[in-house]
């Protein structure tokens, strides 16, 4: 198994709870297809670079997961499919990527613990 990480752009016009079940949605597709979740973040609603579809904000989302290489044209799939979704991008992370993701979520927690 593989270590992902994807980011996708969800669109500025969803309520709190629209944008939480669509994030929960995608969630579902990679634990149906037996990916591991490793780490989530919410890095909320944010400037694009430039206009997409006429708007200049979106909810950015980031998951890290573990999975064999074959969910990801699955999960892709389901991004290009969903209306709510202005862009995506999934990276597999080699092992020094995946060394700094793993410090970068240790000092997240350890700062929430302060």
């Amino acid at each position: 198994m593989n270590q992902y990480e994807t980011v996708f752009i969800l669109t500025p016009v969803l309520s709190d709870a629209q944008m939480k079940e669509a994030v929960e949605k995608f969630k579902g597709i990679l634990t149906a297809e037996g990916a591991e979740i490793i780490n989530e973040e919410n890095w909320g609603l944010k400037k694009l670079a430039y206009p997409i579809e006429k708007k200049s904000t979106g909810f950015y989302q980031l998951i890290e997961f573990k999975a064999d290489p074959t969910v990801i044209a699955k999960l892709e799939i389901n991004y290009r499919r969903d209306e709510r979704v202005i862009r995506y991008l999934t990276t597999k992370l080699d092992k020094y990527a995946a060394e700094y993701a793993a410090k970068r979520v240790s000092l997240k927690s350890a700062k929430k613990e302060d």
